[in-house]
């Protein structure tokens, strides 16, 4: 396990010479030589580069204002209530689940500059003489922030050893980007480090890891070169396929026996974990705040026992989403139903966890109805009123009323951690690791693309088997999508969302499935135009190869 943090700090300072952007960087770049500048690193400096630039990925990929705001508050999945004065932000969030952006929002600029902090720290450790394990790493990380670039952009800056840095990056897009990608994780994957399955591998870049990026790109190709009527060609569904079948048939990876196991403090032993970014629990210089998680959705009193006012008391689900579990928010409080309910999927939680539960009361999982502290006595909002969270949310998103506390299901998927020696579970020293790359994602696209090669027998048998393991009935029928309901829960997009919600996925898949146009809950209407993000302006200005987005 790589000791990022320790190492970051070392790094950081010489990073700032070698990738900054203004002007005086780069007159410092002109004036110290890749040579003079390896010199300065010593005998460990490439590593020392790629650290730092693993180091990087908790950048965009931890906090609840990033990547995740990005692919989860735009969706079907997640929204964040103006409660009274808290979470109004000038609108930042609101505008983000309405679509109604602009390219000077500034969650939109700080993670276009994130992911291209990876991208240019990941191309500086192939300026200086590494191994081919290192150089192959690299190309793993700079490939994986470039694809999120793509996705969330449409087009991405690049540089290349040697590049004059005086001169501003190429930008590309369309086909050379996607096929930029291919060839880089291509040719990188056979000197990535093997996957074993074991924790000590599951932090850095391995050939599983690649091999997962490459599924997600080829099943994304189409909706990449047309966004408003993706196209899926065969050879792109074998590949697919192919990578797929190779990541199931390893051995390295299972179902957990309990699904919330893949979030918890101990989750780097998760049998489904291929890829992470490894937290310490009670070790703040090994952490990257991962607590966000649950302090984001978590109320003020959630945890009134150990810590409160520790909640933030933001992030929600709809109740459209909630219903695709099989339950009825509209209907009796989730918490009467049996935990023995064979017909419960698991994923949505309701029953007791550990540690959790034992101090604190609460079920990981969708949050809804009464809640209570750990002793079974019913906890209050800080009105004392009933902490009783509803599914209900007000049209514009604007809570006002005596229940603006309690409106809206709330969404613990990564389990406090209970380990952490501080007993600080709202602190920085939280262990979860931060789960970029799961088996049960391999499997879905694997179903999917068989579905989508016309073997829907194939798909069903990979889904219902997922579905077996979270204790959910099988499927007797399953489609692709229904366009005129994005939560039709009898889809294979209905089944990506119940196990993968809260992942950052959720806007990628209704734009490949052809929906994100479609109205949902508090988003009445779209323009095709938000397909894709803007450029951010000072992007822009900073780089003239950038162009922006049709229609901003």
């Amino acid at each position: 396990m790589l000791p990022y943090k320790k190492i970051f700090a070392v790094a950081i300072p010489l990073l700032g010479m070698m990738v900054g952007c203004t002007k005086l960087d780069q007159s410092l770049k002109s004036s110290l030589t890749a040579s003079q500048a390896a010199n300065a690193l010593g005998a460990n400096g490439t590593q020392l580069l790629l650290n730092a630039a693993y180091v990087d990925l908790a950048g965009p990929f931890t906090g609840q204002d990033q990547v995740f705001s990005l692919e989860e508050n735009s969706t079907d999945e997640s929204l964040v209530p103006t409660r009274g004065g808290d979470w109004d932000d000038n609108g930042v969030w609101r505008v983000v689940h309405n679509h109604t952006w602009n390219a000077d929002h500034q969650q939109i600029l700080n993670v276009f500059n994130n992911l291209n902090k990876i991208n240019f720290d990941a191309t500086n450790v192939l300026s200086f003489t590494p191994t081919a394990s290192q150089a192959a790493q690299a190309r793993f990380i700079r490939a994986y922030a470039l694809y999120y670039l793509l996705d969330l952009y449409g087009q991405y800056p690049i540089r290349n050893p040697g590049d004059n840095l005086l001169n501003a990056p190429t930008v590309l897009s369309g086909a050379p980007a996607i096929n930029f990608i291919i060839s880089e994780l291509t040719a990188a994957l056979p000197n990535l480090p093997a996957s074993s399955g074991s924790p000590a591998t599951k932090n850095i870049a391995t050939q599983d890891a690649a091999k997962v990026l490459l599924m997600h790109i080829y099943l994304q190709r189409g909706a990449f070169l047309n966004r408003a009527a993706p196209t899926f060609a065969s050879t792109d569904l074998d590949s697919v396929i192919y990578y797929g079948n190779q990541i199931m048939t390893s051995g390295n990876y299972s179902y957990a026996a309990n699904f919330f196991d893949n979030f918890n403090a101990t989750n780097g032993n998760s049998p489904e974990l291929i890829f992470g970014y490894a937290n310490q629990s009670g070790n703040p210089v090994n952490n990257a705040g991962v607590d966000a998680r649950w302090m984001m959705t978590l109320h003020y009193n959630s945890y009134t026992a150990q810590a409160p006012n520790a909640g933030w008391n933001g992030f929600s689900t709809m109740s459209d989403f909630y219903n695709t579990f099989g339950v009825n928010a509209a209907g009796p409080v989730a918490t009467t139903y049996s935990m023995a309910d064979s017909s419960l999927d698991s994923r949505i939680g309701l029953r007791p966890y550990g540690a959790t539960t034992a101090n604190s009361g609460i079920r990981p999982g969708m949050l809804v109805g009464q809640q209570y502290d750990q002793n079974g006595n019913p906890l209050k909002d800080r009105k004392g009123n009933p902490l009783a969270f509803t599914p209900t949310i007000a049209s514009n998103m604007i809570e006002t009323g005596n229940n603006l506390e309690v409106t809206g299901i709330r969404v613990v998927k990564y389990v406090p951690d209970f380990t952490d020696a501080s007993g600080k579970y709202y602190s920085s020293n939280s262990g979860n690791w931060l789960v970029l790359m799961r088996y049960p994602d391999v499997v879905l696209m694997v179903a999917e693309a068989q579905m989508r090669k016309g073997n829907t027998a194939q798909a069903l048998l990979l889904v219902n088997q997922l579905r077996a393991a979270r204790n959910a009935p099988a499927l007797t029928s399953m489609t692709l999508v229904n366009p005129a309901n994005v939560d039709d829960p009898t889809t294979l997009l209905a089944e990506r969302g119940r196990e993968l919600y809260w992942e950052s996925y959720r806007r990628t898949d209704l734009i490949r499935f052809g929906v994100f146009l479609t109205p949902w809950q508090y988003k009445p209407n779209d323009d095709p135009k938000n397909l894709v993000y803007p450029i951010p302006t000072q992007a822009l200005a900073a780089n003239p190869n950038l162009v922006q987005n049709p229609g901003y």
